[in-house]
């Protein structure tokens, strides 16, 4: 089986994700990591942001071995890797050179050791829509800018990442408008997409309401 979840950033897709994936025994694929992985390899080498051709070429080059190397740097999942990886994945060509990654992932599901798994759950922007529009279940999770914000503030704290909320908040809604207005595959729900808004829900009653729909599903 396969299960996207796509939504803005600080949802708690990720979470989600990774319930499911435990709950179900599939394999988990956090598709943000591909352009995390660019967004820092162009930050590693000091190219400019706006140098397409330069990110298209990591991207181009990108391998599963490398991008868990570069998961171990501490910017990796900091505010700054966050907003490159929102840059480059508005970019069409690298998009495009990284999808069939994503795709065969579907194809040939596994765990982080190697074995098979008998599902996958995608956790991403428009896995839904453009990765595997094939998939049996689609949720889109969201929640609104400031309590995304608060939720990323208190993560970055916990990890002892100095920041302040307005930061966070700017960035999170800086994402939202690229995410959204990219010219190839905007973040946006599947028109077959359950859609959750997490404002006002915990994790575990979000996780709750996915595995009705996802048991539903199954029978």
């Amino acid at each position: 089986m396969i299960i996207t979840i796509d939504g803005p950033a600080a949802a708690g897709k990720g979470t989600l994700a990774s319930n499911l994936s435990k709950k179900y025994g599939y394999a988990y694929f956090d598709t943000g990591m591909v352009y995390r992985a660019v967004g820092l390899e162009m930050h590693l080498q000091n190219k400019d942001m706006t140098d397409e051709d330069s990110a298209l070429k990591i991207a181009q080059n990108l391998t599963f071995e490398h991008m868990h190397e570069l998961a171990k740097n501490p910017d990796f999942r900091s505010a700054l890797g966050g907003k490159n990886a929102s840059i480059v994945s508005a970019y069409p060509a690298v998009r495009a050179a990284l999808l069939k990654m994503q795709q065969d992932f579907a194809l040939h599901p596994v765990f982080a050791d190697g074995t098979p798994a008998k599902g996958v759950v995608y956790d991403g922007r428009d896995t839904g829509t453009v990765v595997c529009p094939q998939a049996e279940v689609k949720f889109f999770i969201t929640a609104s800018p400031e309590v995304r914000a608060e939720r990323r503030y208190k993560e970055f704290l916990q990890k002892g990442i100095k920041t302040s909320y307005e930061e966070v908040l700017a960035d999170v809604k800086a994402r939202d408008e690229r995410d959204s207005n990219r010219a190839t595959a905007p973040m946006k729900p599947a028109a077959d997409a359950v859609i959750f808004d997490t404002s006002s829900l915990t994790i575990q009653e979000v996780t709750n309401k996915a595995c009705e729909v996802i048991d539903a599903k199954k029978k």
